[in-house]
């Protein structure tokens, strides 16, 4: 063979093989646009929502699927998925609880946002063992608290829900009190946890269920006694800046904390003769695992302040959400709109391709095993009673609103190639179980045929 022969030939089998790998990526496509057409673009319970779709394999750097991918959507909790990895990345291993600066009078304590404090999922706190035993007086500021304890975009009547906690620099008890009723044979008693203080006023009838609401912008509560043996509910509290977390810290350890103004904290703080250091509280990705699995909104937005005052030296969502897309996520496919940690607010727009870039680059900067333990898995968290077949391959955070279904994660497919995907669904009016099933049909049949 010449060396004409030998170039042509050499030609044939790269053109052939262009070839093929475009025919099979074609067919890959079509199969997959197949599938989406059955079990979501033309669901009964889907045809006049808005829908997203993206399919990415990193192994290949390449989109098995887009339908409208490059497209906005109100995503909901999976807002929780840009401030996971935010938190991942500047939180360290442990989350510092305080930074306490003493001499031989007095410890004064700057507060970082951390929600575990006296939150009940952890029982071990080493703040709290700090200040009981310390006999020096205690001073703190929230001078560099620069936020509103209610984001941007919520809805200001779910303020009385357990999913609403006000934000605040200082966080205890979750910022929420636990009431509970237990009946008695003289009839119910209602107490609470923490014991508080503020005003509580009780309807002259019971009723059938307990219930207790709060005043919009006051810690006054009006409680309903219902005919249940033992009922609770949490309420979240007006925190009052640091005022009302430091009232109950106090109660709990008691001692008193006195709040003092920026001007006297920095003479005392950088006048001097000052040992400055952390209280680590709690190891982060214990706060992570809950915030992906039961989806809480309290630790997404405690997250992301955490976040600022590690960065920028105050906590405040606006100010740290730009640091970060003029940086960790400066190359997002479409530049998003991001209101808030938790996606609790109807301003977040992001497209399905942006949460396949970020969670790709998660996956690169954290390793996937850590991904593993930190979402939840098939018939685990938020996914429980779904994806029961792909426990263990099927790793993903889910997202709801009224008129908002999002899931976004990884997949091992039957044939082990792993793979990102988005799914973000507007404006539907049906049932959000409809809407779940579709795409967890869908998301299935990706499994089994890949």
């Amino acid at each position: 063979m010449n060396e004409i022969s030998r170039g042509f030939l050499s030609l044939f089998l790269i053109l052939n093989s262009a070839f093929i790998i475009l025919f099979s990526s074609c067919n890959l496509q079509k199969a997959i646009s197949k599938s989406a057409n059955e079990f979501i673009l033309k669901s009964p319970s889907l045809n006049t929502a808005h829908v997203g779709i993206s399919i990415f394999e990193p192994a290949t750097n390449k989109f098995w699927y887009n339908y409208q991918g490059d497209h906005y959507f109100v995503h909901a909790s999976n807002t929780k998925i840009p401030t996971c990895y935010a938190a991942m990345k500047y939180l360290g291993d442990s989350l510092i609880g305080m930074v306490k600066g003493e001499n031989d009078t007095a410890i004064f304590f700057l507060p970082t946002g951390d929600p575990t404090l006296l939150h009940p999922d952890f029982k071990t706190h080493p703040v709290i063992n700090f200040l009981q035993k310390t006999n020096k007086k205690i001073y703190t500021t929230d001078v560099y608290w620069k936020e509103e304890p209610l984001g941007s975009g919520w809805a200001w009547n779910d303020y009385n829900d357990d999913y609403m906690a006000e934000r605040s620099p200082f966080p205890v008890y979750g910022n929420v009190i636990k009431w509970i009723m237990q009946s008695e044979t003289d009839g119910p008693i209602v107490y609470s946890i923490p014991e508080v203080n503020w005003k509580v006023n009780f309807d002259t009838a019971r009723a059938r269920n307990f219930f207790v609401r709060r005043a919009l912008n006051e810690n006054i509560y009006q409680i309903t006694q219902g005919t249940e043996s033992l009922k609770q509910q949490y309420v979240p509290f007006v925190t009052n800046g640091m005022a009302n977390a430091l009232e109950l810290l106090s109660d709990t350890i008691h001692k008193s904390i006195d709040l003092v103004s920026q001007k006297t904290f920095q003479k005392i703080w950088f006048g001097g003769a000052v040992q400055i250091n952390a209280i680590h509280s709690q190891p982060t990705d214990s706060l992570l695992k809950p915030m992906m699995h039961r989806s809480d909104n309290f630790f997404a937005e405690q997250s992301l302040l955490m976040v600022s005052n590690r960065l920028l030296g105050i906590m405040n969502d606006e100010r740290v959400i730009d640091t970060l897309l003029k940086t960790d996520f400066k190359d997002l496919p479409q530049k998003p709109r991001w209101a808030d940690g938790s996606g609790l607010s109807r301003y977040n727009l992001f497209s399905p391709q942006d949460f396949v870039f970020i969670l790709n680059k998660m996956k690169n900067d954290f390793g996937i095993d850590r991904i593993r333990d930190v979402l939840p898995t098939g018939n685990e968290g938020t996914l429980n009673n779904y994806y029961k077949g792909e426990t263990g391959r099927l790793f993903a955070k889910t997202g709801s609103l009224s008129g908002v279904i999002a899931l976004s994660g990884f997949l091992y497919t039957r044939k082990n190639k792993l793979v990102i995907f988005s799914v973000l669904v507007n404006n539907h009016n049906a049932s959000a179980t409809a809407i779940r099933r579709a795409v967890e049909k869908f998301i299935e049949n990706i499994y089994i045929s890949y």
